[in-house]
């Protein structure tokens, strides 16, 4: 039972990081959406993902 809080713990936290990043990054009009590939991609790789998906947006 613990880890299924410690999973929805990292997601909430997850989808507060992608809200401040998208806060962030709104002035250069860019926007990272927040669905559920998005956040369990961060989830899973934490702030490289963040970054990775950033990239992303950008490159693309």
């Amino acid at each position: 039972m613990e880890k299924v809080f410690t999973i929805i713990k990292r997601v909430i936290i997850t989808i507060l990081m992608l809200y401040a990043l998208n806060l962030m990054i709104s002035s250069l009009n860019i926007m990272i959406p927040i669905n559920i590939i998005n956040v369990a991609f961060v989830t899973i790789f934490g702030i490289p993902g963040i970054l990775t998906l950033a990239i992303l947006v950008l490159v693309l």
